[in-house]
């Protein structure tokens, strides 16, 4: 049931322990009342409205329930682009007898009440016929009466309960991905099945070792023939995938990580048929179905870990899909990818301005954070230019495209080197050495043993040694422990919120020497700051003016003097109040002027060097003082970076703000000199660049204005507070709150190569053995197909449970 809810408070009364009976937020900055409830601002209050008008506040009682906020930017027809007729159809997938289906993602899902809502979407409108929710995707799928609802009308709906779809212009320009494997998880159930069967077919030849009668040759070769039925598509469909793989490798004259599997696969089912076809049995037809069934298992479970985040981000994943474009005879939505220079489009605040523009408006705050990694909003003038990329605050205002989407600045971040590199998958060092020797070895061993036992008039048994060498010491084992080890890994990483694009960067990441961390974003909390006043004492009355000026802008530095003062009493209305883009905030009350701004505006003579933003306050003719905002650094920063200093790494600032807190940061990081700010995302590659030369590095780093140093590095790590919110192209994703644990997943991953390793050892004494025996052709098909599925699994539970205690030993217990 849902926590009791604390005395309602009455006018005027705040408690501090008062949460929002909506989303459990604790109502810090303001306290709405409606329906003897609280709630933390309008937008919770209307959610909870529109429930109730439903008769859905079932909601409320489901364990944990916590309601999502509304944007506070939807607006109406913000989605009506969905219902253009080139867009439309690409936003679907099934149109059919006045009915459509869409498949959205929605980032915001988070527990188990979200999924009782949305598949209650049809008691919220009659036009929704049904919705499915897929939680581990956070994708939910939608059925609409195509008369009843608009797809506009679908997501305006959805977004004004707190689940707004996420769709971008990326995902228009590429077609959906099914990420769900249906050919792969056919060929390991048809692989496990005529595994399991086939071993149980062959207990005959396991139970009777040595005796001659068994369960009789009409058995034998009934139990053979069904074998070799059940090991058919198992070798031709399931063991496809390693076959064409290793002869695309073959034909360029290369040696890859499948070839040596193709062989084993063809080598066993070969033998297996002479043996069966001869002396009846199952030969070796278990021992093949098995290598197939645990190498697709443990690649499978490999991929299933980052299967569902997106790593590989360009521009057009961050672009809206379409704008208002303004016409004389009104407004229209339209894609901006059919955007034409000389067009004028209105941007609404929080939007993102997806073309370089001219302004047309009078004057317009731009935040650029996201692109240049500068934390302050740059103030802009009529006929000023406007990037791509950057995101308005504060009130509409009217563009003139100057360039279209494809030309823009934004755009042209791609067009560097590093941006656009895709680097080719390579084999870990490991494989690459088994490939190398072992497999070679291994061929060799079987070919001279058959030419040995051939040269001494026993030509059976040179081909039985030559067969059962290439069987028995198949690389199989040896490439499971790597494999098993690393999807375990991936796994483990991804329960700590730390997920990898592939295993691939484990092996990376275990080399890195050298650490670079962003800072806004990255090092810091989003959208939080502390915030100080230095000067004259303001009295209760000043302070409420004050509190009451700052609530009147939505610049980022007044809404954090706002909530610092959240406590302030009433206040009359103003009489004059204006707003200077840029320079700060004035009013008049009564015969009192007040103003909130920078240095110059609020008075001074000068704009002081500052180490923290600053916001002053001027009454009248006097500047009182400042508001020292400064960011707030995630908790146990210093101790992290001690950490890795500690282990031996080197660690670097690299940042796009001002050097703003380079005091507090010189104390933090123990080299002075390795802090660099107002650097260029250019400037960032090319640092990166030049630390490559004499060290691999991990760079992290949360904006576009990192995507190409994240590229460029040898581990490019993006640092998310939302996994489902943007991050840009990146080989990790780890989320802001796990930073300090960064020093124990390096660890965990170099203690995966020791797994690793010592699973090799095992394995080679294993082969070792085997190959004495099968050399001087005295191993027994019925031995070798009991010793090849157990060494595999011994392999499986030894790389397992130790990466598993490695994990629990390392991960566990960091603390910020």
């Amino acid at each position: 049931m849902r926590k009791s809810m604390p005395e309602f408070p009455g006018p005027g009364t705040v408690h501090a322990d008062t949460v929002c009976y909506h989303c459990g937020v604790s109502c810090e900055e303001e306290i709405v009342q409606h329906d003897q409830k609280v709630f933390c601002c309008e937008g919770c209050k209307v959610v909870y409205g529109i429930l109730n008008a439903h008769n859905l506040c079932t909601y409320y009682t489901l364990p944990e329930a916590k309601g999502n906020t509304p944007d506070q930017d939807l607006y109406q027809g913000k989605y009506a682009y969905l219902d253009l007729p080139e867009v439309r159809p690409r936003v679907t997938t099934f149109g059919e007898q006045g009915q459509t289906q869409v498949n959205w993602l929605i980032p915001s899902m988070h527990c188990s009440s979200c999924i009782w809502l949305l598949e209650n979407l049809h008691r919220l409108h009659a036009g929704v016929v049904s919705a499915v929710v897929d939680f581990p995707e956070k994708q939910v799928r939608i059925r609409v009466h195509d008369n009843r609802l608009k797809l506009s009308e679908l997501a305006h709906l959805m977004a004004s309960i707190g689940y707004e779809p996420y769709i971008s212009l990326n995902d228009l320009d590429t077609p959906q991905k099914n990420t769900f494997n249906k050919t792969r998880i056919y060929k390991i159930g048809i692989s496990g099945f005529a595994f399991g069967n086939i071993m149980f077919l062959g207990l005959s030849d396991y139970f009777t070792i040595g005796k001659s009668d068994g369960l009789g040759v009409e058995m034998r070769v009934v139990f053979g023939v069904i074998a070799i039925l059940l090991a058919l598509p198992v070798f031709f469909y399931a063991a496809s995938g390693f076959f064409v793989s290793a002869w695309k490798a073959l034909k360029k004259g290369q040696l890859n990580i499948d070839a040596p599997i193709a062989l084993a696969i063809l080598v066993t089912f070969l033998r297996s048929l002479a043996e069966i076809g001869v002396h009846g049995g199952a030969g070796y037809l278990d021992s093949m179905t098995g290598i197939v069934f645990f190498m697709l298992t443990g690649r499978y479970f490999q991929d299933k870990s980052y299967s569902l985040i997106s790593f590989d981000r360009d521009y057009k994943s961050y672009f809206p899909v379409a704008v208002t474009s303004l016409h004389a005879d009104g407004e229209q939505q339209k894609q901006v990818t059919e955007l034409e220079p000389g067009e004028h489009i209105l941007i609404r605040n929080n939007e993102l301005i997806p073309c370089d523009s001219r302004l047309v408006s009078e004057s317009a705050l731009i935040d650029y954070s996201f692109v240049s990694g500068e934390a302050h909003p740059v103030g802009k003038t009529r006929n000023e230019v406007i990037y791509a990329g950057g995101k308005l605050i504060g009130r509409s205002v009217e563009l003139e495209v100057t360039r279209k989407v494809s030309q823009s600045y934004l755009t042209q971040l791609w067009n560097n080197d590093a941006f656009s590199r895709h680097e080719e998958e390579k084999e870990s060092r490991l494989t690459a050495v088994i490939n190398k020797y072992f497999t070679l070895a291994v061929f060799l061993i079987g070919s001279v043993s058959w030419v040995f036992w051939g040269m001494a008039g026993d030509f059976k048994r040179g081909v039985d040694a030559m067969t059962t060498v290439w069987i028995i010491a198949c690389p199989c084992a040896l490439l499971l422990s790597e494999t098993f080890t690393n999807g375990n890994l991936v796994a483990l990483f991804g329960k700590y919120r730390f997920y990898l694009k592939n295993a691939r960067v484990l092996e990376k990441l275990a080399g890195i020497r050298t650490i670079v961390f962003d800072k806004t974003g990255t090092l810091t909390l989003p959208d939080t700051a502390t915030v100080e006043f230095v000067g004259t004492p303001l009295t209760p009355a000043e302070t409420a003016l004050v509190a009451a000026l700052a609530a009147q802008s939505v610049h980022p530095l007044s809404k954090l003097v706002h909530r610092s003062l959240k406590k302030a009493g009433a206040v009359p209305e103003a009489d004059r109040f204006c707003e200077r883009t840029g320079a700060g905030l004035e009013a008049y009350y009564g015969a009192t002027r007040l103003r909130l701004g920078s240095a110059r505006f609020a008075g001074l003579p000068h704009e002081p060097v500052e180490a923290a933003s600053r916001v002053y306050v001027a009454f009248d003719q006097q500047v009182r003082g400042y508001f020292a905002i400064r960011s707030r650094y995630r908790e146990g920063l210093a101790t992290t970076i001690g950490q890795l200093e500690a282990a031996g790494y080197d660690t670097y600032l690299l940042s796009g703000d001002h050097p703003t807190d380079r005091e507090f940061l010189g104390r933090v990081f123990p080299d002075p000199d390795r802090l660099y700010f107002s650097r260029s995302p250019e400037e960032k590659l090319h640092f990166i660049k030049t630390l490559q030369q004499d060290s691999r590095v991990l760079m992290l780093g949360d904006g576009l204005n990192d995507a190409g140093a994240l590229k460029q590095s040898d581990v490019g790590v993006a640092v998310s507070d939302t996994l489902n919110n943007f991050t840009p192209n990146s080989d990790a994703i780890l989320e802001g709150g796990q930073l300090h644990r960064l020093g124990a997943f390096i660890r965990l991953a170099k203690a995966g190569r020791t797994i690793v390793i010592g699973s090799f050892v095992f394995s080679l004494i294993y082969n070792a053995i085997g190959l004495f025996f099968a050399v001087r052709g005295v191993l027994s098909p019925v031995v070798a197909a009991i010793l090849m599925p157990a060494s595999s699994v011994s392999i499986i539970l030894f790389t397992t449970l130790l990466s598993q205690w490695k994990a629990r030993k390392l991960i566990a217990p960091a603390q910020p």
